[in-house]
């Protein structure tokens, strides 16, 4: 709980270069199947992020403090969200949107969990019951001056499983002012919900 208390309160802003496997479950008929895809992350607390996937598919997540923006670039389609609707007990609040130690614990049970692949890892269960997650966790390397933000693992009541790993973290850069502003590319269909 102590790297997570710490990333909270020494990191206001972030990038990392991010690796995410989804594996999903054996179906029947069907044998485990997973996915890789790779980008960019970036930070600025709170309320704003992005994550730009590079492969293998080019698609944009990004919110500005007011809007989730999710473009894919294969589709040439913009889908917009109100923020303030769609982030409360998600990963994305874990580690980039809530201001504090205190805002997270509102949305989420914080519990240390046992070391693993040389991590300390916190879970967070999200306190809404009606989401489609069942827990997040988090893992930092231990001894880092801001917390060591390694991995982000999130189990979904389907029992899919991701694993976010990060790479290059940089705390606190100096990130362009419109880093987290968003522009739908001329000729993309936007979809408001």
């Amino acid at each position: 709980m102590e790297s997570l208390e710490l990333f909270m309160k020494t990191a206001n802003s972030g990038r990392a270069e991010f690796t995410q496997v989804v594996t999903v479950p054996a179906r029947e008929g069907q044998s485990v199947r997973s996915k890789t895809s790779s980008g960019i992350f970036e930070f600025s607390r709170p309320n704003r992020f992005k994550f730009i996937y590079r492969k293998p598919f080019e698609q944009s997540i990004v919110a500005d403090g007011q809007t989730l923006w999710l473009y894919d670039v294969d589709l040439n389609q913009v889908t917009a969200r109100k923020q303030s609707q769609v982030l409360g007990s998600t990963p994305a609040a874990l580690i980039a949107s809530a201001p504090d130690l205190h805002a997270l614990q509102a949305d989420f049970t914080l519990t240390a969990a046992p070391d693993k692949d040389g991590l300390q890892w916190v879970a967070a269960t999200p306190k809404a019951k009606e989401g489609q997650l069942q827990v997040v966790r988090v893992g930092f390397r231990p001894g880092e001056a801001s917390g060591g933000l390694a991995a982000l693992e999130i189990l979904d009541s389907f029992g899919q499983r991701s694993l976010l790993s990060f790479s290059k973290v940089e705390v606190n850069p100096a990130l362009p002012k419109d880093a987290f502003q968003f522009k739908p590319p001329q000729g993309a269909d936007v979809i408001r919900q």
